[in-house]
């Protein structure tokens, strides 16, 4: 059994946050002192964890006095001004927002991955982006068979990735659509969730892209360590509460079979390979976000050769799901934290 650590989670009533909770007593974290930290109005609330009642303390920087690892699930904003304050006072931090992912000091990680990059942190180590992480897990095992040099993306983002101010949104339009009701007016995103897509999530960055596109692209080079790969992305908010799918096209340096594909996925970690159009039940033909939510696996399926690729066996298409709450962020995180034992 590890030495147990002082552990702290910055923004620790949020969605991410809650689930860290959860994740580091499914996974039996040895946890010594535990602190809860997030906003001024939440401080003084008590949260029943493993037999321990822990009140909830508004963050500041002395709060990390005495804390061994930090898990951050608060905004940029936030994390930029109190998680160097907490590796300052000699923590670790692995943090889950956009603040440090690009920081050529940061370690970005995916376990399953690469999870070397920890060794060399000098503090900090950041959590990638969600959509990142569900559609690179099942990407490494393929690249490793062909070395890919290309991806094309369209991503189908649940409401949980804006945290509970989006599935709250998703819920009460649902409710409304039931009862029968005039819808409320849009809180977390710019229109209508329920019986709607939205094909924005981010700001424009770059030539028309949105932040959310870029990062896998910007992200994805960092973690596998190809300052070369070339992604386009589209990525696009679905009425589904919490499960992200992505629909991926690789392209590879050499040639990969279907055969050698299927195997390498039903052999990699995180991984569940659900693929077979003729199963008599929809949910082992292929992923579904129905069927993938609360549970920590990337499931992939509908694996086909690319045949608009003119050059036989270098492109394979498939599709994914994963927990964007757990896998694609807490989940993760506490799965970097227990590399640091």
């Amino acid at each position: 059994m590890a030495d147990k650590k002082n552990v702290a989670i910055l923004g620790a009533t949020g969605a991410v946050g809650t689930q860290m909770l959860e994740c580091l007593a499914e996974r039996d974290f040895p946890v010594g002192e535990l602190k809860l930290l997030a906003s001024a109005r939440s401080a003084g609330k008590v949260v029943e964890w493993c037999g321990r009642e822990v009140v909830i303390e508004e963050a500041r920087p002395e709060a990390f006095e005495g804390m061994d690892i930090v898990l951050g699930a608060a905004d940029d904003d936030i994390a930029k001004a109190l998680l160097p304050e907490a590796v300052r006072r000699g923590a670790t931090v692995v943090d889950n927002s956009h603040a440090f992912r690009l920081d050529e000091d940061v370690p970005l990680v995916v376990p399953e991955i690469n999870p070397q990059d920890v060794a060399w942190n000098k503090g900090l180590i950041s959590n990638p982006n969600c959509a990142t992480i569900i559609g690179l897990v099942p990407t490494w095992p393929l690249h490793k068979l062909g070395h890919v040099s290309r991806m094309i993306v369209s991503t189908y983002q649940a409401a949980s990735g804006a945290g509970v101010p989006g599935m709250r949104q998703l819920e009460n339009e649902l409710g409304a659509i039931g009862r029968g009701e005039e819808l409320p007016e849009p809180t977390a995103f710019v229109d209508q969730l329920a019986s709607n897509l939205i094909p924005q999530i981010g700001s424009e960055k770059f030539e028309g892209f949105t932040s959310e596109e870029m990062k896998l692209q910007n992200e994805g080079r960092k973690i596998m360590h190809l300052p070369e790969l070339r992604v386009n992305c589209t990525c696009v908010r679905v009425p589904v509460l919490r499960s992200h799918s992505e629909s991926i096209t690789l392209e590879f340096e050499e040639p990969v079979s279907l055969e050698d594909a299927r195997e390498a996925l039903a052999a990699a970690p995180g991984v569940k390979l659900v693929d077979d159009l003729g199963a008599d039940v929809a949910r082992d033909r292929y992923p579904m976000p129905l069927y993938t939510s609360d549970q920590d696996l990337i499931w992939v399926g509908r694996i086909r050769r690319d045949i608009s690729n003119p050059e036989q066996g270098r492109g394979i298409t498939f599709w994914c799901c994963g927990d964007q709450i757990r896998k694609g962020a807490a989940t993760n995180a506490v799965q970097v934290a227990e590399l640091l034992l």
